[in-house]
């Protein structure tokens, strides 16, 4: 039977979960949504029968990053008022990488900012031609974030990565597979048959066996997202609280190049 936790939407047939994000109009993260999603990959994970779950998302966007035109604690990159030295949000984004079940990741549409860091939770990425990636962070006058500085050079290697990270840059899905961002390209009408396809292939072998497997494999990962959201999330602070922020945010809803001046 089909269930929800909040705007996550689980179906399971046989040993595989599918685990929709439904968050119109573009799935935009909130310290709420990462949360339930933790919730749901760890309770699949102890359920005794997943073996393996396709993430995929509603509507014509995978996750379109965090909104900055909400307040920041509204969105989960303020700091705690309890514990001033920690962010909401990043510490779902550790658990979500913490999780210990395969995951195969199904991008119909754009992966944006905190939307492209929550793509590299999977292990594998299956995507639609009209897929599109971008950390276009520099471009809002604000510091990558969700662990982004190190998962993403762990994935495609550290100068794919910086072009990334320094340029703001968007690429499509043939650039990215071609990067190693993506692991296949296929239509969007058959994008969920295919990734559910991945995951049982994946489920059909020794689970005791892919658990150990994976658990190796990503040993460091969940680490070092904590230790590079720590500081991710220091360097945000200040850039908040700086005019080029401002106008990083107005010129990226206007659909302009920011007037950045260094203040």
């Amino acid at each position: 039977m089909p269930t929800r936790i909040g705007d996550i939407h689980i179906v399971r047939d046989d040993f595989v979960a599918t685990v929709t994000i439904d968050r119109p109009p573009v799935n935009s993260m909130s310290v709420g949504l990462m949360r339930d999603l933790a919730d749901a990959l760890e309770a699949l994970g102890k359920d005794g029968l997943t073996r393996a779950v396709v993430l995929a998302a509603g509507g014509n966007v995978f996750c379109a990053g965090a909104d900055l035109t909400r307040r920041a604690d509204e969105i989960g990159i303020a700091a705690q008022a309890d514990a001033p030295g920690t962010n909401p949000l990043y510490e779902q984004a550790v658990r979500l990488f913490s999780t210990e079940l395969p995951i195969v990741a199904a991008i119909q549409g754009a992966a944006v900012g905190a939307g492209l860091g929550l793509s590299m939770v999977a292990d594998m990425r299956i995507a639609a031609p009209e897929a599109r990636f971008a950390a276009n962070f520099v471009k809002l006058g604000f510091h990558p974030g969700f662990g982004l500085t190190y998962t993403l050079p762990r994935l495609i290697g550290r100068n794919p990565a910086e072009v990334m990270l320094l340029t703001g840059a968007r690429i499509d899905a043939a650039e990215a597979q071609r990067i190693g961002l993506v692991n296949e390209i296929v239509l969007r009408k058959d994008l969920l048959s295919a990734a559910q396809t991945h995951a049982a292939s994946i489920a059909e072998n020794a689970p005791l066996a892919v658990r150990s497997t994976r658990k190796t494999l990503r040993a460091d990962l969940a680490e070092g997202v904590r230790a590079a959201t720590d500081r991710e999330f220091k360097e945000q602070q200040w850039l908040m609280k700086t005019d080029d922020f401002g106008e990083g945010v107005k010129a990226v809803n206007e659909r302009r190049p920011g007037d950045f001046r260094g203040c």
